[in-house]
């Protein structure tokens, strides 16, 4: 019988898994991937299809074909840290989350609803997490920080200083830190890893930017920018189990339009930050900016990049 091959997507590029076969239990692939990625057994995190559905590795005893694994298959691998004495507050647990094709809802029922998530600098990451798992999880942002800053340094061409607007080891050092903002290079990377098309509604100008929409993914996530702030979209299925969909076809035009006439709602009631008018305060030198355009340039004079909005 042919061994199993299994392409492994990581922060540090891809990887390939081989050697096993589908009878093998999920402990063997465990093991491997601990060893192929170095992260603890108890913090491995795997996900696997498209949409990429999470993979309880902890129930060691399935084998890979009934877990639906199945060769040539990609598993996201992430490091999640552990959680002890079993204790999670709800948005950490997270709502019942429709993931599986089969029991998505093609009809579009029910309310397309935003998920507030932390103004914390790392808001689009996190955003885009709770679109891939149902929960609030604000420790993926580091895990796609360096999955952006590998993808920018493995291609200088495509990213050269021209596309960044800094040299590119410059960009790569400056994801890092979690005071950076992300915003369209950063989407387009994360599309292309999760294999999703990422839609974000702009309610400054009320339409619908798609990133990864030319690659013909199978789904679709909706993420809403207010001109500084991300925050995740989901669909509310008013059924019993209060179950959230946040994965959609792309073939789904009524989901698409539910976002294009929310967008128009959004604008009209000005739910929106002008980031020409806002004022940011550096939060190195105390200095105070007006809107974006002065916070870039004092950002390229000075190196500082830690801001903050203040009242005016």
């Amino acid at each position: 019988m042919a061994g199993y091959v299994l392409r492994v997507k990581t922060k540090s590029g891809q990887k390939v898994v081989n050697g096993l076969l589908p009878q093998d239990k999920l402990s063997k692939l465990r093991s491997k991937l601990v060893e192929l990625t170095g992260i603890p057994s108890e913090a491995l995190h795997v996900l696997c299809g498209f949409p990429p559905r999470p993979i309880n590795m902890n129930d060691e005893s399935a084998s890979l074909e009934v877990c639906g694994i199945i060769s040539g298959d990609t598993l996201i691998v992430e490091e999640k840290p552990p959680v002890y004495n079993g204790k999670q507050k709800s948005d950490e647990i997270g709502r019942p989350h429709v993931v599986d094709e089969n029991d998505f809802n093609t009809n579009t029922l029910g309310v397309l609803m935003k998920k507030v998530v932390p103004a914390d600098n790392s808001c689009l990451f996190t955003s885009v997490g709770y679109v891939l798992s149902g929960k609030v999880d604000p420790s993926c942002a580091s895990y796609m920080r360096e999955i952006i800053a590998n993808a920018v340094a493995s291609d200088p061409e495509e990213y050269s200083e021209a596309i960044l607007g800094r040299p590119n080891p410059e960009y790569c050092k400056w994801i890092l830190k979690p005071e950076s903002w992300g915003g369209a290079i950063e989407l387009s990377i994360l599309s292309k890893f999760y294999g999703l098309e990422i839609a974000v509604i702009d309610s400054i100008n009320a339409i619908i930017n798609r990133f990864g929409e030319d690659q013909h993914y199978a789904q679709r996530v909706f993420l809403i920018f207010d001109g500084i702030h991300y925050d995740p979209l989901y669909l509310e299925l008013n059924d019993a189990e209060g179950n959230i969909q946040t994965m959609f076809p792309t073939e789904d035009e009524k989901i698409l339009f539910k976002a294009a006439e929310l967008a128009k709602e959004v604008k009209s009631s000005r739910q929106f930050t002008d980031i020409q008018k806002f004022t940011l305060m550096c939060n190195d030198c105390k200095i105070k900016l007006n809107g974006q355009i002065e916070a870039q340039q004092h950002a390229k004079e000075t190196g500082h990049m830690n801001f903050g909005e203040v009242a005016v």
